[in-house]
């Protein structure tokens, strides 16, 4: 237990002030704690003292950590189910995130296929096909971070923009549709022959019908009867929780991952804001701020140095640039389609483009089932935070350009 309590120390005085140095820079806080995992992995904390980072982290002595972990990524994907909303209001609304976030997925998807059979010999796991291999690299580059552009949007008092509500809306269609292929992937990898595939598919189908069907009804029922004012008390929030922790151990045993049944699980709740915001107070705290830091860290743990020998580096230049494209180019064309003005569009582009949190669920999700090894693994995070970091300057920079051209625009008016 002290060992325990020794690694929870640093790895959370790591994420704390890598946060609030990113935060500094004008980035939010969760880009801070992801490079704190990549910092504390082999590649920066094990090369510069490994002596001290064998001992501190053995590779024996993670069981601890990994439950905490496990844990930590449950309640956050229930809460990402929990804010996931449909498009408000007219149809119209909801056709112009359509256009939005399902070229935000094809384009980086078809890229990701297309740069997989250059990367495959050299970073796919033996035994792992190169469909699969393939698959996982397009869901892992049309992913987007749902939880950074609202921050994001939030720090910038843009969430009620047309650019802002149009992004959340295109992001929120977009992971659903990267989250379903996610489940096909990890399917054909965890079941060994068509008839497990058919299976665990089939277990999935029915999952989701008792999700919907009976578990959604019940829990309207349990919260418009127990809750009324959607905060609900230790009771009712320990329901929420069992159920919840249920729907994850249903999708581990049907060869997925816990974080498909949390996922389903925040979904299945009222869309009532009120209620998200008990639920954000209580729980989401608690996730981000103790346990994802260690999800982070173990995630940092996964990397390898070797990752940027040899051919490494051409392969992440090869991966940045279809993942960076693949969204802006995706997003963005459709945002323009949309209707929106071309650096407005830049500017959707720009925010789907930050994969965040959500892209390191997902890489853990393959690394976890074997469709990916460490090199891979490494090259996936560092796009990450890449593509991550991108997002505020090149959304400030659109909105600046915008601003500029309309204040020039109305000067030559005036004139």
């Amino acid at each position: 237990m002290p060992h325990l309590l020794l690694q929870l120390s640093v790895i959370l005085a790591t994420a704390r002030v890598l946060a609030l140095l990113l935060r500094r820079l004008g980035q939010p806080a969760v880009i801070g704690e992801m490079i704190a995992g990549f910092v504390l992995g082999p590649i920066v904390f094990g090369a510069l003292a490994p002596d001290w980072h064998a001992a501190l982290f053995p590779k024996d002595g993670l069981a601890a950590l990994q439950g905490l972990s496990q844990l930590g990524l449950v309640l956050f994907m229930f809460i990402v189910g929990a804010e996931l909303r449909a498009p408000d209001g007219a149809r119209a609304r909801f056709v112009a995130a359509a256009w939005v976030g399902i070229p935000g997925v094809l384009l980086p998807s078809a890229l990701g296929l297309a740069v997989a059979p250059a990367l495959y010999d050299g970073f796919a796991p033996a035994g792992v096909g190169a469909w699969p291999f393939a698959l996982f690299m397009a869901a892992a580059l049309a992913i987007t971070a749902f939880p950074v552009m609202a921050r994001i949007l939030k720090d910038r008092d843009l969430t009620r923009s047309r650019v802002g509500q149009l992004s959340l809306a295109a992001t929120a269609i977009a992971d659903v549709l990267v989250w379903i292929l996610l489940a096909f992937v990890i399917a054909s990898i965890s079941a060994h022959g068509n008839a497990a595939f058919a299976r665990t598919i089939g277990g999935l189908a029915l999952a989701c019908a008792i999700a919907f069907g009976l578990l959604r009804p019940l829990l309207a029922r349990l919260l418009a009867r127990h809750a009324s004012d959607s905060r609900p008390g230790g009771t009712v929030l320990g329901v929420l929780l069992i159920g919840t922790c249920a729907m994850a151990a249903a999708t581990e045993w049907l060869g997925l991952h816990a974080v498909f049944g949390a996922f389903l699980a925040g979904v299945c709740l009222p869309r009532d804001d009120r209620l998200l915001d008990t639920l954000v107070e209580r729980l989401e705290h608690v996730a981000v701020l103790v346990l994802m830091p260690v999800f982070f860290a173990l995630a940092g743990l996964g990397t390898t140095a070797d990752a940027f020998t040899g051919s490494g580096v051409s392969a992440l230049l090869l991966i940045l640039a279809a993942a960076v494209f693949g969204k802006i180019l995706g997003a963005g064309g459709g945002a323009r389609i949309a209707g929106l003005d071309w650096r407005s569009s830049l500017a959707v582009g720009s925010l789907m483009n930050a994969r965040g949190l959500m892209e390191l669920i997902v890489l853990k999700v393959g690394l976890d089932a074997g469709v990916i090894g460490a090199g891979m693994f490494t090259l996936l995070m560092a796009m990450t935070i890449v593509t991550t970091l991108m997002a505020t300057p090149m959304l400030e920079a659109c909105l600046r350009r915008g601003r500029d051209g309309a204040h020039a625009h109305a000067a030559t008016t005036r004139e």
